[in-house]
């Protein structure tokens, strides 16, 4: 868990089982969870007409899904996390959000990406 004294700023690239270079360790935690249960996934998908990526698509890109690790931590980042919602609300993308507490200290990603 982070504190609000101990925020994670650090990004950590990692690579998952699959190959996919990841931007954190949660991330690469998500992208092996999606290998591991045989969802196809693209890593860093453009979103429509936008400089934004998705962190994955899945469902031939009608659905993504964003880990936002560090949403609450800065009002620059949080801009952007509404960005990107309004972005798949107005292009008819579901969207699939993921925070550090669906992670830690226990994993609810079953109740979040099964289907």
């Amino acid at each position: 868990n982070r504190s609000h004294d101990q925020r994670m700023y650090k990004r950590a690239r990692t690579k998952a089982t699959d190959g996919h270079i990841c931007d954190s360790i949660s991330e690469a935690i998500i992208d092996n969870w999606l290998t591991e249960h045989g969802i196809n996934h693209q890593r860093d998908v453009p979103y429509p007409s936008t400089n934004h990526k998705a962190d994955w698509a899945i469902k031939n890109g009608a659905v993504f899904i964003e880990y936002f690790g560090l949403a609450k931590d800065s009002p620059r980042y949080d801009r952007s996390v509404l960005e990107k919602k309004r972005l798949c609300k107005n292009h008819q993308i579901q969207l699939i959000e993921i925070y550090p507490e669906d992670l830690y200290p226990k994993s609810v990603l079953e109740e979040k990406l099964i289907f």
